[in-house]
């Protein structure tokens, strides 16, 4: 929302001016001290509109995280539902998305795809009224269902290792909603209006397995209560121009200016309410002009704090990098066996998490080890090194699922190769070293034919490395207790 006029500020039009020629001029800190000196000689009235500058810039990098995830789906949301008829892709609201096939390696809508399931998804609007969703029986099929809230919460997980491979049914309500269910139907209470249903269905990549999950896909099934048990089709989308399709959601949300930015999050916060636990953010977020179920009031601010929180995102942007930066990391790998998929307050950690890539799961139905440097504490590049991974007899990572290593490059996507190979997984025929070992390697070149199958190919530069470890073990060895860690990649010789 743009800035209003100079001239609703009483008395400081001149000083504003002023100020407005500093900020071009001078660097952050010469201008934090012209601050100082203007609001000295500021009047009573625009003093009493005077958060302060530190505390505004505070203020507003807390707020900024607090809402990236909210913001951030949205955007995911608009990306995956602006056609007017499911495609391979996407789907309307309300309407089932069914990848038919792993993500394109072109596919830049969110990052960190994996290559080992289809994805089964969709994008509800339980303000106004609960969905329900039908589970078709899965039989031994390996599936998750997660039910995600506009924060980034999993509130419910339909699966395999929770509810079991038997058909199911459930009502997605929103929040203060309260009525009669038809019988069967099981409730699950969502605490935002917008809902994310991210599922995912095994497959091991073959045409004929492709084949088996899409006659389970095709099952699924998702309509307003209202129109629960009757014949009903779905209206068409609506096709927004606007929308930008192409451009990678990460790099959307970072283009936007803060008062963009602001606007868009008291927008969502009317049909995806803070929680209780939320309050002390609530009532610092008030004193910025960002108040739940209000549009976003800039006036709140001074006009001179509202100049200086324009640097504002470029600043949250790197305390959520840094965050990634300082966590704590075994052998190289940097993973979370508590408070992702349901954060709490930790509003830092929900924030690298959605910057890394939207869509989180529980660590007890799925833990993402990243990788972002080798063994000496260096950058991985393919253009400069190869790297090798070993596990021990018995000990590659210990799912009771699947497990999966996956190459991607510096922005978190697939990385193209002349052999269409974007991880390596427990369904692949690796080649067993004479001792029971098992080695992995990442470089740009084949490592020759005999050891080919075990080669992940990488770009000719900056690349990262995310395994998946689905249903991970709770016993011994298990990474959720630390009785087993993923080791370290080192430098071929």
């Amino acid at each position: 929302m743009p800035i209003r006029s100079t001239r609703q500020f009483n008395g400081v039009n001149i000083r504003e001016r002023a100020a407005a020629a500093l900020i071009k001029a001078l660097g952050l800190v010469a201008l934090l001290f012209a601050m100082v000196s203007a609001l000295a000689a500021s009047n009573a009235k625009a003093d009493d509109a005077f958060v302060g500058p530190v505390e505004a810039v505070k203020i507003a990098v807390d707020a900024y995280i607090y809402g990236y995830p909210l913001v951030t789906f949205d955007m995911v949301r608009k990306q995956q539902t602006n056609v007017a008829a499911p495609d391979a892709e996407h789907a309307p609201m309300g309407q089932m998305i069914e990848m038919r096939t792993y993500p394109a390696v072109d596919n830049h809508c969110c990052a960190a795809p994996n290559a080992d399931t289809l994805y089964t998804e969709s994008w509800l609007d339980v303000s106004k009224e609960p969905y329900v969703i039908s589970v078709p029986d899965m039989g031994d099929r390996y599936y998750i269902l997660p039910m995600l809230d506009g924060w980034s919460n999993v509130f419910f997980v339909a699966g395999s290792h929770t509810t079991g491979g038997k058909a199911q049914t459930y009502a997605i309500t929103g929040p203060g909603w309260s009525g009669a269910l038809p019988e069967g139907v099981k409730e699950v209470k969502s605490a935002t209006g917008m809902v994310w249903i991210l599922g995912r269905i095994y497959s091991t990549g073959t045409p004929e397995d492709y084949a088996a999950v899409h006659a389970l896909q095709d099952k699924f099934a998702v309509v307003p209560l209202s129109a629960y048990g009757k014949p009903y089709a779905p209206p068409s989308g609506i096709i927004d121009p606007a929308v930008d399709m192409k451009t990678a959601v990460r790099k959307q949300v970072g283009n936007l200016d803060i008062s963009d930015y602001f606007a868009k999050l008291a927008q969502l916060m009317k049909t995806n309410p803070p929680t209780a636990a939320d309050a002390a953010m609530v009532a610092k977020m008030a004193k910025i002009g960002l108040i739940p179920g209000q549009d976003f009031d800039p006036t709140k601010l001074n006009f001179l704090d509202r100049e200086i929180v324009r640097g504002v995102p470029k600043l949250a942007l790197l305390e959520m990098g840094l965050h990634l930066k300082r966590a704590k990391t075994t052998n190289g790998w940097l993973y979370f066996t508590q408070g992702v998929g349901d954060f709490g307050t930790d509003y830092l950690l929900r924030g690298m998490a959605n910057l890394l890539g939207p869509g989180w799961n529980r660590p007890q139905d799925a833990v993402y080890p990243l990788s972002l440097k080798d063994a000496q504490g260096d950058d991985y590049n393919g253009a400069d090194h190869n790297y090798v991974i070993h596990f021990d007899k018995g000990q590659l990572p210990p799912a009771e699922a699947f497990w999966s290593l996956t190459m991607y490059d510096g922005d978190y996507f697939f990385v193209p190769n002349a052999i269409h190979r974007y991880d390596l997984a427990q369904r692949n025929p690796l080649i067993v070293n004479a001792d029971g070992s098992v080695d992995l390697y990442f470089q740009a070149e084949s490592p020759g034919a005999a050891k080919e199958a075990n080669w992940l190919p990488a770009p000719k530069g900056k690349f990262v490395l995310v395994m998946r470890l689905y249903t991970p073990r709770t016993k011994a060895p298990s990474i959720l207790d630390g009785s087993w860690t993923p080791p370290a990649v080192r430098r071929a010789k």
